[in-house]
């Protein structure tokens, strides 16, 4: 059974607001917001940027990849598949899904944890629901990843404990957009006892009391019984889906909670991680020393920092838009052409986890990749040169406003990459009116179109507002 090594969180850059919402249904008035993926992100886009954050100070490579999530972008196709090539893995690292149910996010937890090779664990959902109802106001978009292998690590997950009984609570039939939902004092009524079993066991099984727990996180499916179990279990401090202020994330709310408290907490301190969904399951943890020194530093790295950092001004029928619960009149172009299968599959070094080439005679970088160098002729001399994490400013810019994109404007940018390189891309997440020369940015992966039925993913540029323009 392996420690956690590192962890790592992605809230979307997109707000949309309750009183938004009211607005435009004309229904009471609400406070707060949710968190929106934007029209080109989905489960497994920011499956990749959480896996991202928490491979970056980790020197250890995952050799399996486990995806949770309600919300999955394929169906008869691994989703999975995509985030082990963005994120570069060796093809001997395994790939699945774990799909249909909010509980897979705890399934994916403890099967990397037990798991006799180093395993990343990426918890990602969209959770919506219909116009006006509780499930589209309180819902959530987010991922996190955790990665699980031999220790020393930054915590050890010291006991796991479930408890689960099948009752109708929450069910969504293959093919429905929207979810349903019995009673919820039937659901609350049922969860209590169970979420007490799982806890109690956890403790016993550790050979620790209540007392020992430093800090605890509660979520869950139903949100009395969700936060009834908060109330009463007795914890001294308690994390709920009310803390971050963006809503319930579905399959990642477990992990986008836990992250959150790992980006808090001190050594050897005692984590109890409790899961109403289908029951109830308890992971508790503790805290190593390590967890200080891997911690991220980065300004804006943190949950509750990227939660406080998002764009509250999402209109309403944008949102419904991106969803496609509302059909607008697409732009008036030619329909983007479907990725072919052979050419994505031969540069899907460059696709997936945009590796470009660098000439070894001179250095010259070559986005896209290519045999011959620009600057000096040489041929096939060139060795990989990966781009993600590579910083970059921005050189020009163009506003768009005929270029098809599913929110015009499109912002066109070309990149000049920290030590050398040029890109022509997108800019994702970035108010048109804002944009400047020396702006800078980081690379994030994206859904560039959907065209009968296949998802053609790439990668775009967003702003890192932290960072001075160069």
């Amino acid at each position: 059974m392996g420690q956690l090594l590192a962890y790592g969180a992605y809230v979307p850059h997109y707000r949309l607001g309750q009183a938004a919402i009211a607005a435009a249904l004309q229904t009471g008035g609400g406070r707060g917001s949710r968190a929106v993926a934007s029209f080109d992100e989905d489960s497994t886009s920011m499956a990749v940027e959480a896996a991202r954050q928490a491979l970056r100070r980790s020197d250890v490579r995952p050799l399996a990849v486990y995806l949770a999530t309600t919300s999955p972008a394929y169906l008869d196709k691994t989703n999975a598949c995509v985030v082990h090539a963005a994120l570069g893995l060796d093809p001997a690292a395994f790939a699945m899904d774990v799909a249909a149910a909010v509980r897979g996010g705890a399934g994916a937890l403890i099967a990397a944890h037990d798991a006799p090779r180093p395993t990343l664990a990426v918890l990602s959902d969209l959770r919506g629901g219909l116009p006006g109802s509780a499930d589209e106001r309180d819902g959530a978009d987010a991922a996190a990843a955790f990665l699980f292998g031999p220790g020393p690590g930054i915590a050890e997950v010291v006991a796991v404990s479930s408890a689960s009984e099948d009752f109708l609570d929450r069910w969504r039939l293959p093919g429905e957009s929207s979810s349903r939902v019995w009673e919820d004092r039937f659901g609350e009524s049922v969860y209590l006892p169970l979420a007490q079993a799982a806890l109690t066991d956890a403790l016993k099984r550790a050979g620790v009391s209540l007392s020992d727990v430093r800090h605890a996180v509660v979520t869950g499916t139903n949100r009395r019984a969700a936060a009834r179990f908060a109330r009463e279990a007795g914890f001294a401090e308690v994390t709920t889906d009310a803390t971050l202020g963006i809503g319930h994330a579905g399959t990642a709310q477990a992990g986008l909670l836990l992250a959150d408290v790992l980006d808090r907490a001190g050594p050897d301190e005692l984590v109890a991680v409790t899961l109403l969904a289908d029951g109830a399951t308890t992971l508790l943890l503790r805290t190593t020393p390590a967890l200080i020194e891997w911690r991220d530093a980065t300004p804006g790295a943190t949950v509750r920092a990227q939660a406080a950092a998002g764009d509250d001004g999402l209109p309403y029928a944008t949102y419904l838009t991106w969803r496609g619960v509302l059909t607008r009149e697409p732009p008036r172009r030619p329909d983007p052409d479907p990725p072919a299968a052979p050419p994505s599959y031969r540069n899907q070094t460059w696709k997936y986890h945009l590796v470009a080439s660098q000439c070894v005679a001179c250095g010259t970088r070559h986005l896209p990749p290519a045999r011959t160098c620009v600057s000096c002729g040489q041929v096939d001399r060139m060795s990989a040169a990966p781009m993600t994490d590579v910083g970059a400013s921005v050189t020009t810019f163009a506003v768009d406003k005929l270029a098809y994109t599913p929110s015009p404007p499109l912002v066109a940018v070309v990149l000049d990459f920290d030590g050398g390189g040029r890109l022509r891309c997108q800019l994702a997440d970035a108010d048109p009116g804002s944009v400047a020369v020396g702006d800078r940015v980081a690379m994030t992966f994206r859904r560039m179109t959907t065209a009968r039925g296949i998802h053609n993913y790439f990668w775009k540029a967003r702003p890192v507002p932290e960072l001075k323009r160069s």
